[in-house]
């Protein structure tokens, strides 16, 4: 039987940007109710607020007890809200974009968005900031059984990793001039988790309905990140007395191939849910991924944003990173692998009437 991990958080408020989100969820919950499944608890005798986009349901965030701050990272006046009276808190910061409406506002939000949050931070005193970046502005492995580390040189993937290796640089010149609130980077890659957005759902039916595309031999790597398992290690960030100055990859305990992510979908869509699941008939040559990239870079060049193609650009190819450094200096530890991670995915969906 696994222990629970508790994380004991030395402030009096943590500030929690993306709680809306697909993981900035899960992190609200682990600050007020915990994430029993995950055995994840966060104590101390804090306060959570939370800043929201105007629409956003918080209904589930107010029955937690959090205060919520609406507006948008990109203004000033919202960004002096959310930090009011923040001295000697904790700022976990979630909040981002990964499929825009135009590639402009990568940069406006993931960039200066971050940007002027550590500014407003600084300003009131708040003591440390964990911010989620993303395996984007390393981009992909040279090879299948290649790893990223944290030493792994910047070679941006399209605008989305542009916009934060820039976020990234402007935080690391932070701390190289010694930034009065502490900072840490956390990078995840693809996750997945309870309560996921269509965009997941649809892959769901996809590898349902035999139509998720395999393009080349779907022997390329992908780290993963189960959205509890993510959870843990930005906690274990915003208390350890090593984290701050320091950048983590976060993510599960292996990376899987294209071919085990894709039939662990159907297994689990099959055994555990008793979903006819079909054969998976679409094979597509790399070659595909290649020319999406192309014209991906094309759209992206032009300020246009192609959702579908940008994913097709990606599905060739290995994004991977090693977790060795969360493990020994964070005690960073994932509980939940694919087939479970994957197996609580679909029966939220169900419980939220989404159908696959």
């Amino acid at each position: 039987m696994q222990e629970t991990i508790q994380v004991t958080l030395n402030a009096p408020l943590v500030l929690l940007t993306g709680a809306a989100g697909w993981l900035g969820g899960r992190i609200a919950a682990a600050l007020t109710t915990g994430l029993p499944e995950a055995r994840l608890l966060a104590t101390g005798g804090f306060r959570v607020r939370a800043l929201v986009l105007p629409g956003e349901d918080v209904s589930q965030l107010r029955e937690q007890g959090v205060e919520i701050v609406t507006g948008d990272v990109r203004d000033m006046e919202t960004v002096r809200a959310f930090v009011a009276g923040a001295e000697g808190a904790l700022l976990i910061h979630m909040a981002g974009v990964i499929h825009p409406k135009t590639v402009a506002r990568f940069e406006a939000i993931n960039t200066q968005g971050t940007i002027n949050l550590l500014t407003g931070a600084q300003k009131v005193g708040v003591r440390r900031a964990i911010v989620m970046s993303s395996n984007s502005p390393i981009g992909c492995n040279p090879h299948p059984d290649h790893r990223f580390t944290e030493e792994s040189p910047y070679n941006p993937y399209m605008g989305y990793g542009r916009s934060k290796m820039l976020m990234e640089k402007a935080l690391r010149a932070e701390i190289a001039v010694g930034s009065t609130t502490e900072i840490v980077i956390v990078r995840a890659p693809w996750f997945y988790g309870p309560n996921q957005p269509a965009r997941q759902t649809l892959f769901f039916k996809m590898v349902k309905n035999g139509k998720f595309p395999i393009v080349g031999s779907g022997r390329n790597r992908r780290s993963m990140g189960y959205t509890d398992n993510l959870a843990q290690g930005i906690l274990l960030a915003a208390a350890h007395k090593n984290a701050p100055g320091e950048i983590f990859w976060l993510a599960d305990e292996t990376p899987y191939t294209m071919n085990e992510i894709v039939e662990t979908v159907g297994k689990v869509l099959h055994e555990d849910f008793g979903m006819t699941v079909k054969p998976n008939k679409v094979h597509l040559p790399s070659i595909a991924a290649e020319v999406a990239t192309i014209v991906n870079a094309t759209f992206q060049y032009a300020g246009i944003y192609h959702q579908k193609i940008h994913v097709l650009s990606e599905m060739n190819k290995t994004i991977a990173c090693d977790i060795t450094k969360a493990r020994k200096v964070l005690g960073y530890a994932p509980q939940i692998a694919l087939r479970e991670g994957m197996r609580r995915s679909v029966d939220s969906c169900l419980k939220n009437r989404h159908l696959i």
